[in-house]
């Protein structure tokens, strides 16, 4: 009998970071905890990325995941503020890393279109499915909701990534 995969999903941002736990067993999801990490508004940007590293680190720490999927982050607006971003992404690539644990990444549409059906969903549609999905989750923000909607996709792509991965190792 295979034993439940424990998953981290992190929905990164640089004033929010969503993260959601849950368990996959064959296609059995269950919620375990999930939350956001808030870094202050005001501080260097250096203590801003410390925060959610410490923060991440915790929810590590806390709930030892098996494996973790991240959000891709697609941002549409001036370049500084995706350079901002892509450092708050890359804290949530290097932390559960450190830790051990296998990363992967999913882009947006692809987490919307597993979880809701569309890959235009809009947060509202998302969290709803995800209540859905995982009747006892308790997400108590978008943020929460989006990184749980990550991975409920981990849990349905995992298989086909492991598959494909021996496939090329043979």
């Amino acid at each position: 009998m295979r034993a439940a995969v424990r998953i981290l999903g992190i929905d990164p941002g640089l004033r929010h970071t969503g993260w959601g736990v849950i368990e996959a067993e064959g296609a059995r999801l269950s919620y375990v905890a999930s939350g956001a990490i808030h870094p202050p508004t005001d501080g260097d940007l250096a203590l801003r990325l410390r925060a959610l590293h410490e923060g991440l680190a915790a929810v590590i720490a806390t709930h030892e995941p098996d494996e973790a999927a991240v959000e891709e982050t697609f941002v549409n607006r001036d370049p500084q503020s995706a350079l901002k971003l892509g450092h708050a992404r890359g804290v949530a690539l290097v932390v559960p890393a450190l830790a051990g644990v296998v990363v992967s990444e999913y882009s947006a549409n692809l987490v919307k279109k597993t979880v809701v059906g569309a890959g235009h969903a809009e947060k509202a549609q998302i969290a709803m499915m995800v209540k859905v999905l995982l009747p006892r989750s308790d997400a108590r923000s978008a943020d929460a909701a989006d990184a749980l909607a990550v991975a409920i996709c981990h849990a349905q792509h995992r298989g086909a990534r492991n598959r494909e991965a021996m496939l090329l190792r043979t």
